[in-house]
Formats: structure tokens, sequence, C-alpha cells
């Protein structure tokens, strides 16, 4: 069994290593330049298109839902957990390439999203469907690759992402800081997953347009807290992120020291696991959204790699290397808890403050791969298989608190890169529609090259 396990390890190691997150990020990078750092020029539009209440269009839910549901998946554990195990391996030079793989990852988001829309379809039931599975058939005119996303992602949803990690964190989280024993925090989690979910998109949209907003302010102000209260040393603290990126990190307290190459490795990795972007899961959210132009839900997505990456992964980043948290033994979960107890000088208020976030982040991140996950049921088998996938998914959050499935964690792994490979194909084949639309969009003002390619397309 160790032998497999191993096995498996070295599959997961293999794909997620640096092949994969070259061209994760060398995709960024090309629609990036190929697009005018449209990222760079656009984000001040795209975030006033975020909170304007503009509805028209076809689709299920607004833009601004359809960007919540996105971020219910997005904003997670990640953003706790991620942050701390990229800088306790690559040392404070491991946010800024987190930075860097989120500005090019903006650009990838736009593109994916735009594609979700542009070849959405509407299902037996007359909602919207969309999402890499379809403009992979439609778009690029590979069944294949459609299929094999579709499959991916349903299994991230069912084994990885989408319950067994999250569930753990809630469990664990309401068992230390509020004594809340597992088996009434499970059953508690179950129905409320249960109740969402039923609802579907609409009623996980609902959800998600309250709870992500008001859950990612306050564990911005809880960070701010901490950074403000070590305002003194945040100028050394950015200082030490952008020298640790190009200098080998040295040993120091519970840290063993980095290199540059494992800093960018686990910095893009981190960063790629906590934005998703080039992974192809939102999209699928996109796809739902009430608009008449996929450039606008294109942009209006993008900004979710920027709120979720250089907004909030900064602040947790920040707040590890200005207490010294990144410098001790502990890790994951704990490294956080004590960065907030030491900010805040409060061995009680600090733990409380992670705790509530990761529950409601876990919490958010479980409706919104369920939603994913319902979207590939309904491209591989069609309306009549949601029913039976809600009853499935919600038995298998009622067991994640009590197995440990640590094979089965490698393989969500495994298949979670899977996602990425065939949407990464979908995005360079179709990179001529992209830019043709944000050329129409824009009326040329983006001084975008003629492309050679785009002219043989047309």
């Amino acid at each position: 069994m160790n032998n497999i396990q191993s096995l498996f390890q070295t599959i997961d190691n293999f794909i997620w290593g640096p092949p994969l997150l070259i061209l994760l990020v060398g995709t960024g990078v090309y629609f990036t330049f190929r697009l005018g750092l449209l990222q760079f020029r656009y984000l001040p539009h795209a975030l006033k298109m975020v909170f304007s209440k503009d509805k028209s269009g076809s689709g299920d839910i607004s833009s601004f839902a359809a960007l919540c549901t996105a971020l219910s998946a997005t904003i997670g554990t990640g953003n706790i957990i991620g942050v701390a195990t990229a800088i306790k391996i690559g040392g404070p030079g491991a946010l800024f390439w987190m930075w860097l793989a989120a500005v090019f990852g903006m650009a990838t988001k736009y593109a994916e999203c735009l594609l979700a829309v542009k070849y959405r379809k509407v299902d037996e039931k007359g909602q919207m469907v969309g999402g890499p599975m379809y403009y992979l058939q439609d778009g690029v005119g590979s069944k294949p690759l459609a299929v094999m996303f579709a499959v991916s992602a349903l299994a991230v949803a069912c084994f990885g992402i989408g319950t067994f990690p999250q569930v753990n964190a809630i469990v664990n989280a309401s068992e230390i800081s509020f004594g809340v024993s597992p088996e009434i925090s499970a059953t508690l989690l179950t129905l409320l997953v249960a109740i969402v979910t039923l609802g579907g998109i609409k009623s996980i949209a609902k959800v998600a347009g309250k709870v992500v907003p008001t859950m990612a302010l306050f564990y911005v102000l809880a960070c701010l807290s901490v950074l403000i209260t070590n305002a003194q040393h945040l100028g050394s603290a950015l200082e030490l992120v952008v020298t640790s990126a190009f200098t080998s990190t040295a040993a120091s307290g519970g840290f063993l020291g980095a290199g540059i190459m494992l800093a960018i490795q686990s910095g893009v990795a981190r960063g790629v696991f906590s934005n998703e972007s080039g992974l192809g899961s939102a999209p699928m959210a996109a796809a739902a959204a009430k608009t008449n132009s996929c450039v606008k839900q294109g942009l209006i997505s993008m900004t979710g790699t920027f709120f979720d990456t250089i907004i909030i992964c900064t602040m947790t980043g920040l707040a590890l290397i200005l207490t010294g948290a990144w410098q001790t033994d502990l890790a994951g979960a704990q490294m956080t808890t004590h960065a907030f107890a030491v900010g805040l000088d409060s061995a009680t208020l600090g733990p409380l403050l992670v705790s509530i976030g990761l529950i409601f982040f876990a919490f958010t991140t479980i409706l919104g791969w369920n939603y994913y996950g319902e979207r590939c049921v309904v491209y591989l088998f069609g309306t009549k298989g949601i029913l039976p996938y809600k009853f499935i998914f919600v038995a298998l959050v009622a067991s994640g608190a009590f197995l440990k499935l640590d094979m089965i964690w490698i393989i969500a792994d495994i298949v979670n890169g899977l996602m990425a490979v065939p949407n990464l194909i979908g995005l360079i084949a179709l990179r001529h529609i992209v830019i043709a639309e944000t050329k129409r969009y824009f009326n040329g003002e983006l001084l975008i090259d003629d492309d050679s390619e785009l002219q043989t397309q047309n």
C-alpha cells in the first residue's frame, strides 16, 4: 500500500511540476501581452462593473452573483493554509511569485470566462450551462478533451477541493475553538449544505452573494488589525518579500532555508491553487451570468483573482512575515493562528478569528464546488443526473469528517491538475476568438497588432 501511495505521490509531483506551472503562467503571459496589458489598463473599469446593478442580457444570475459563486470556491482554506505552506517552503519570496502568478493569471481568468459565455448553452430545464467542456467541444471540436475535463472536475468536486479538506477544516476548527464535537458539527454542516445546494444555482448564488463579501471583509479587517498593530515593520517586510524572491533565504529559527527556484515553485503553485486561474473552474459559474457581452463577464470574472490573491493572500502573507510566524516550527493553519495571536497580542482572539475565517471559507468552497460538479454531471449525463449527484455529494460531506483518506487526496490533487491540461489547450486553440471579441468590445482601443492567425481564421 505504501508503494502504491508513493507511486501516486510521484505522479502528483510530476503533474504539478515545472511543465504545468510554466504552461499555466505562460498562458497568462501570452494573453497579457496579446491583449495589451488588459488586466492593468481595465482593472478600474472591471471593478466598477462588479458593483454596478446592470442585469441586462440572458442568464440565471447577476454578474456579481456569478463572481461571488466563483469566489466562494476559490476563497477557501488556501488563503489561510496555502499561503502559510508556500512561505514555510519557499520563504517570504514565495509571496512575490504568488503575486506575479496572480497578475498573469488575471489575463487567463479573463480569457476562460469570456469563452465560457461565448459558447454557453441552455439545458433541458432552461438553465445556462457552460465552461471548458463546452468550448472544448464546440470551439476546439474535441469531445475527448471535453470529457477529460468534465470527469476530472467532477472527481475534484466529489473527492478533493469540494468535500474532504473543507469538511475536515470546519470540523477541526469548530472543535478546537468552540468545543463542538465532530458529530455535531458534521451533522449541522451536512444539513446546511443540503438546504442550500438542493435549491440550485440561484440558492447557491444567493448565499454566496451575502456570505462571500461579508467573510472576505471580516478576514481582511482582521488582517489589517495585525498589519496596523505592526505597521512600523511593514516596510521591512515588503523589502524582505522582494529581496527573498531573487536571493536564497537563509535558515532562520524553524525555517530551513530556501533557494530561488523553491520560492518560485511554491509561490506559483500555491497561488494557482488559491485563485484557480487556468484550471477551468470559474468559467462554469461565469456561464450562468446575466450578460449580453462575453467580454464584460470576462472582465468582471478576472477581478476574482485580484480579490483572492492580490488582496486576501497578501494580507495573510504579510501577517505571517510581520509577526515572525514564518520562522517558527509551526505550519499551515497553526502558523496563521500563531501570527494572529502574536499580531493582536491575544492568545484567545487571534485563534478565534482564524477559526471563524476557516469555517466560513471552507463552507462556501463546498457550495461553489457543488455547483461545478453539478455542471459537469449535466454535461456528462444530462439534467436527470442532477438529483442523484446532489444526494451523493451531501453523503460525501457527511462522511468527510470521519475519513482518513490520504490516497484519495493525492488522487484528487492529480485530477485537479488534469483539469488544467485540456482547459489550457482550449485557451491556446481559441486565442483568436478571445482576441477578436476583445477588439470588438473596445472598438480597437486596445491597440492590439493584427494577428496573422486571426486573419487566417477569418
